[in-house]
């Protein structure tokens, strides 16, 4: 469980840091996001929890 929430705490400081330095690029990308095909959304959501879990196994292992 304190692995989960240390990760839970890493992804709010990452959030956190998006929003407090480069505000508008996150707008910006907001704004841009209805353009982009579902599909792509999608392959790109399930590629990055394939690199999430390829990075934890490797550092696990």
């Amino acid at each position: 469980m304190s692995d989960f929430l240390t990760g839970i705490a890493f992804f709010l400081i990452i959030e956190g840091l998006v929003y407090a330095l480069a505000p508008l690029v996150l707008v910006e990308m907001a704004k841009r996001l209805p353009e982009v095909p579902v599909q792509q959304l999608r392959i790109f959501g399930l590629v990055s929890v394939a690199a999430g879990v390829a990075l934890v196994w490797i550092l696990r292992g």
